[in-house]
């Protein structure tokens, strides 16, 4: 492999204090300051068979000196966001699907937050969105080049994870991984980053480690993620109510489950009986905490309780217009499509209660046909 050296440099101007601390501290006095990082790397750029890479290391290692010479222009500065429109605007001329696709894919899929600007957002949902609005880029370019698999558009993020919570950084690399391995984000990524414990949770196909400066080809295993699902109270609703995109009242008759990881909430459903039809039961709400989601927690925790139903003879639909739910549903071979509402359906006769009326939904009934990773107690 090539040998890569990378000098960084910087003029030191002369001052009393400068000779303070070069004569306290034994710093040799020079015209210019500077550190040299050498590692040996393949031609990255041009090779296609390779989905996500991750650059490591502790701070002012090299990491972005290296990153800028690997991969000049991708780690551009973005433009700042519009103080005065939602984030879906920002997302270029990517059609309305591809850009909630897109959304969701980073793990940001609460489709109420789409309709707000990024100030307000948290600094979860910011790294989301900057994530988002970097890889539209990319797949604005692979649309408009007709880019195959064998030469995808490049992004680079710098600093990956580092404004976020540790938990949180770890499941947007899950979910990241999981949209560009599955193909919904037509592009290569490469992290560029101080924590070391994403690199399970992003699966890197290599990674330079800028600490021992030495590079490995090496796919990591992506830890298990161990739900726990409970029956819960009715008032568990308040902690999940504002992030569904339905933000109606529970009703009253419905029973309620909660998803743990790690002892914390992450995930909530309910379900109803269907009226008119005996054994039968539909998802009313179901809701992951945006800071969990695009990593199939709530499809999971759904699947654990249909499963559940069914060993007791029970069977259970669902009906949602959320691309990713319904993306999910398409894909496996446990939910069968039962029906197609173009129009929505009438909302019940619960006050404050919306129904789907005026949206194209589509309903599927789970069937079985494997077991569900999570652990109903």
């Amino acid at each position: 492999m090539p040998r890569l050296d990378v000098v960084v440099s910087c003029p030191v101007v002369d001052s009393f204090r400068v000779r303070q601390v070069a004569g306290l501290f034994d710093v040799p006095l020079a015209e210019r300051s500077e550190e040299c990082f050498t590692v040996e790397v393949p031609d990255l750029p041009s090779e296609p068979d390779w989905r996500i890479g991750l650059i490591v290391g502790p701070s002012a290692s090299g990491k972005s000196t290296l990153a800028r010479r690997l991969f000049p222009g991708a780690l551009e500065p973005a433009a700042p966001w519009p103080a005065d429109q939602a984030v879906i605007e920002a997302l270029g001329d990517l059609p309305i699907k591809q850009a909630t696709g897109l959304f969701t894919a980073v793990g940001f899929g609460s489709p109420p937050a789409w309709i707000r600007p990024y100030s307000v957002l948290s600094g979860g949902e910011r790294f989301r969105c900057d994530l988002a609005r970097a890889l539209a880029r990319g797949v604005e370019s692979a649309t408009g080049a007709g880019a195959t698999n064998q030469l995808r558009p490049l992004v680079a993020c710098d600093e990956f994870t580092s404004t976020v919570d540790r938990q949180v950084g770890q499941i947007c690399s899950a979910a990241l991984a999981r949209g560009i391995r599955s193909g919904t984000i037509p592009c290569r990524f490469v992290a560029i980053t101080c924590h070391y414990d994403v690199a399970e949770w992003l699966e890197p196909d290599w990674t330079i480690d800028m600490a021992t400066q030495t590079f490995a080809r090496r796919r990591l295993r992506r830890p298990r993620l161990e739900l726990e699902v409970f029956r819960c109270r009715r008032d568990a609703w308040r902690l999940f109510a504002r992030h569904h995109y339905l933000s109606g009242r529970l009703n009253p008759a419905a029973e309620c489950y909660v998803a743990l990881w790690k002892q914390q909430p992450v995930a909530f459903c309910a379900t109803l009986a269907v009226m008119g039809a005996r054994g039968r039961r539909r998802i009313s709400r179901l809701v992951t905490l945006p800071d969990y989601q695009g990593v199939g927690i709530g499809t999971r925790l759904a699947e654990a309780i249909a499963a559940s139903y069914l060993r007791r003879g029970l069977r259970l639909s669902l009906t949602a217009s959320h691309p990713g739910l319904l993306a999910h549903c398409r894909r496996s071979n446990r939910w069968r499509p039962a029906q197609v509402y173009r129009t929505g359906s009438r909302p019940g006769r619960l006050r404050g209660y919306r129904g789907s009326m005026g949206r194209a939904v589509l309903t599927f009934e789970f069937v079985g046909c494997g077991g569900s990773h999570a652990r109903l107690g």
